[in-house]
């Protein structure tokens, strides 16, 4: 006579408890019409809310009250009030999408702010093309990052057992090569992604801001991305410094760095929480921009890849370098490869089907390379 609830209790595990009434939430939200056409729309309020909320942050420290304490006791009041609405209108499963929600909030009032305050100080129309041209990129390819399959590994009902088989038979149902949840034979540099319960060809991350999974059917779009973003970000702290050096009246030599820091922010309180919105974007997009052209230039990695072999050069007793890998063709090549681009006939790219490879070809040139 008990309850899943009363045997996850008993177990004294606290995941299994918040599973089992997160399951029972979401069930007693089912047979509730309102709650199940909410959930219909889950992804719209959750952009909505997240749109808000980043107004209401804003509006709050626009205020004429010098009371920081007021300020911040009603800003505590918006995030307690954004986390329960999340709670009591996001199910589980549409929870992944809260970055993605706050970043193309911040997309937006970022690029209100820029057209509203900053362009009308601009004179140079080459530089409002630019402004304008790095926003519709920015959107345009986090959209094609977002709808472009990532290169997810598609069999048939058929194949399935087949390959269950075939590799059954041969004794290599192991989980290197055999996906036990999507039941299908993994090629090489796949892996299963838990968030979208797939396995995805040349898998590199699931995208914390896209919500998606980046592999090799949208690796390119995420670059350009990540590019426009730390771009966009770039011109806002362009437009920020140049608001305050026509709207503030203030001096840097003359005041000094805390009585200029202060009047800038009393100047327009909108104003620079904008820019400290613009510089968290910029600062994470910038370095993880680098660091997967670094990856990709130099190693010939994903950062899935890179990341187990770190791992296990902390637990191996031998040496193990990150630069020796079958995938690591020299940095032209490798750029050559990763974009299919022929350098104007400078290089041929190989053409490899990620999600139909299964063994290692010519890419391994030299000898004593490492297993990724």
């Amino acid at each position: 006579g008990e309850t899943p609830l009363d045997l996850a209790y008993q177990s004294m595990n606290r995941f299994m408890v918040y599973m089992v009434k997160e399951e029972e939430r979401m069930r007693s939200r089912r047979n509730n019409r309102l709650l199940k056409t909410v959930e219909k729309y889950e992804l719209f309020l959750l952009l909505a809310s997240s749109l808000t909320l980043m107004w209401a942050i804003g509006y709050v420290m626009n205020l004429s009250s010098d009371s920081w304490l007021l300020k911040g006791g009603l800003l505590l009041f918006l995030l307690f009030g954004m986390a329960l609405f999340v709670r009591q209108f996001v199910g589980l499963k549409n929870l992944r999408y809260l970055p993605t929600a706050f970043l193309l909030s911040s997309v937006f009032w970022v690029s209100v702010t820029c057209f509203l305050w900053f362009l009308p100080d601009v004179t140079d129309k080459i530089l409002e093309i630019t402004v304008m041209f790095s926003v519709v990129g920015l959107l345009y390819y986090f959209y094609k990052t977002w709808r472009t399959d990532p290169g997810y590994i598609k069999t048939s009902e058929k194949e399935r057992k087949e390959n269950v088989v075939a590799l059954a038979e041969a004794g290599c149902l192991d989980f290197r090569t055999f996906c036990t949840s999507c039941l299908v034979r993994k090629p090489l540099r796949s892996v299963h992604c838990l968030a979208c319960d797939s396995c995805v060809a040349r898998y590199d991350q699931h995208s914390l801001w896209i919500g998606q999974c980046i592999g090799i059917g949208n690796h390119h779009y995420y670059l350009l991305f990540l590019f426009f973003l730390t771009m966009t970000g770039v011109w806002l702290l362009y437009g920020t410094l140049l608001y305050w050096s026509n709207h503030c009246a203030t001096s840097y030599h003359q005041d000094g760095a805390w009585t200029y820091f202060m009047q800038i922010i009393y100047c327009s309180p909108w104003v620079s929480y904008i820019f400290a919105v613009a510089c968290f974007h910029t600062v994470w997009a910038s370095l993880w921009l680098t660091v997967q052209l670094y990856q990709i230039a130099f190693l010939g990695l994903t950062s899935h890849e890179r990341m187990n072999l770190l791992i296990q050069r902390k637990s191996s007793k031998h040496p193990v370098s990150l630069r020796r890998t079958p995938y690591n063709l020299g940095c032209f090549r490798n750029l050559a490869d990763f974009f299919q681009c022929g350098c104007f006939g400078m290089f041929k790219p190989n053409v490899v089907d990620w999600t139909k490879q299964y063994n290692l070809f010519h890419l391994a040139k030299e000898k004593n390379v490492h297993s990724v």
